[in-house]
């Protein structure tokens, strides 16, 4: 007779998955402004939120100090970043730059099964809208923009605007807050989806660029009303 195996053991997830998911988690919750700008994380709190040891969120919150989405402070710990208004210009004049350059790449250079995923990324983030999910449009809103880096191919390219947008994250968020922004931003995206299917290089290039620009005159606008909340230094 055959001895029983002894069931084998779960697998445990890796550290380095495990600081992976706080970070997206905390990254979350900076972008959708559940962790304020300026707000100091509580370590303690976040632990028993997150139903971690703060060894993984120590090592979260590193990788999120490296995109500029924390800050590290002596004596201070780790708090949420804050942007003035000069860092706001500075930060959208490269990244409309940069995603202005992915959009005339990407047109010259995208698959068509690259088109049909970003084709099928733009009715899934339209439905979201159509239902008034901010959060599930800003997801897949996001999967936009980086699967026309990627179809840029140009890897140096890519490795900058990452680090460039992770800072405009909590922006661009809160920038579709106003519903009229928000359906702007939305007929804009499907110009670029055919601008993009045409492979109309110089128009995707506009295009993205303008984007980025209205992007930037929102949050200036929101942040001298007020309406970013402790947005600036």
């Amino acid at each position: 007779m055959t001895k029983a195996q002894p069931a084998s053991k779960p697998a445990e997830i890796p550290r380095v998955a495990l600081h992976e998911q706080v970070a997206e988690r905390l990254r979350a919750m900076l972008v959708e402004g559940q962790i304020k700008p300026g707000a100091k994380l509580n370590e303690r709190e976040l632990c028993e939120l997150l139903s971690v040891s703060r060894t993984p969120l120590r090592e979260a919150i590193k990788l999120l100090a490296a995109e500029g989405l924390v800050e590290l402070l002596p004596n201070r710990g780790a708090v949420a970043a804050c942007m003035d208004e000069s860092d706001i210009i500075s930060t959208f004049e490269v990244l409309a730059s940069l995603e202005g350059l992915s959009g005339e790449l990407a047109a010259q250079r995208v698959t068509d099964e690259e088109l049909d995923e970003i084709r099928a990324l733009h009715y899934e983030m339209m439905a979201c809208f159509a239902r008034k999910n901010l959060a599930g449009y800003y997801e897949l809103n996001a999967r936009i923009h980086a699967a026309i880096n990627a179809a840029a191919k140009n890897p140096v390219l890519s490795q900058v605007y990452r680090s460039v947008n992770a800072r405009a994250h909590p922006m661009r968020f809160h920038t579709n807050q106003d519903p009229n922004k928000w359906q702007h931003a939305a007929r804009e995206h499907g110009e670029m989806l055919e601008a993009l299917a045409a492979h109309d290089a110089p128009r995707l290039r506009a295009l993205l660029m303008a984007h980025l620009h209205s992007k930037r005159d929102t949050v200036l606008d929101q942040m001298r009303r007020g309406a970013l909340g402790a947005a600036t230094k």
